[in-house]
């Protein structure tokens, strides 16, 4: 009876949940980010590219950091947690600095890149569901891996920064309210 047991407390998962205000600030952001590029007004396109090009960079500085971050509350899974950290606040800083050039650059490498970015993240918030994340993050993941698979399905087509907005949008704003929802979960367990 005792090694049953003792099997069955090896098999737990030792992680501390994601902190409520991650998840919050996380999800607020994607709803945000996807609500300008669902419903932004056309009034200028070239501007309205260009701030969704910065409202991007923007999203994954600040995802890249609080990645970070949270290696210092929980050390499982370091690794993926700094490799996808550094990655995001590189293209969001890059995204940042040179606007025009990644608004050029969209429609075809950008495109590419952020198909296998989202695929990569997708797997990583799959990984961390499971690790104790939450279903919010397990959401997130899987429309992660279907906009990321979306992108590289339309690299070679014209119009795929089209595919990107709408891709994007429909992520950001359906994700960020499965986010929002799972930490005010978190918080009142």
């Amino acid at each position: 009876m005792t090694a049953s047991m003792d099997m069955s407390a090896a098999t737990q998962m030792d992680t501390k949940p994601h902190p409520m205000w991650k998840t919050l600030i996380t999800g607020i952001a994607a709803v945000v980010i996807g609500g300008v590029l669902l419903w932004a007004p056309a009034k200028a396109k070239v501007e309205t590219y260009t701030l969704i090009v910065a409202l991007l960079g923007f999203w994954w500085l600040v995802s890249g950091i609080l990645d970070i971050v949270h290696i210092f509350t929980d050390r499982t899974a370091w690794g993926w947690k700094l490799f996808m950290g550094i990655i995001s606040i590189v293209a969001g800083a890059y995204i940042l600095m040179y606007p025009i050039a990644a608004a050029v650059a969209l429609p075809r490498v950008f495109v590419f890149v952020l198909g296998f970015w989202g695929l990569f993240y997708g797997v990583v918030l799959l990984i961390n569901a499971f690790r104790g994340a939450g279903w919010g993050a397990g959401i997130l993941g899987v429309l992660a891996i279907i906009f990321g698979g979306v992108l590289i399905g339309s690299y070679t087509m014209p119009g795929s920064g089209l595919a990107f907005l709408w891709s994007a949008a429909i992520v950001a704003v359906i994700g960020g309210i499965a986010l929002i929802v799972q930490s005010f979960r978190t918080r009142t367990a």
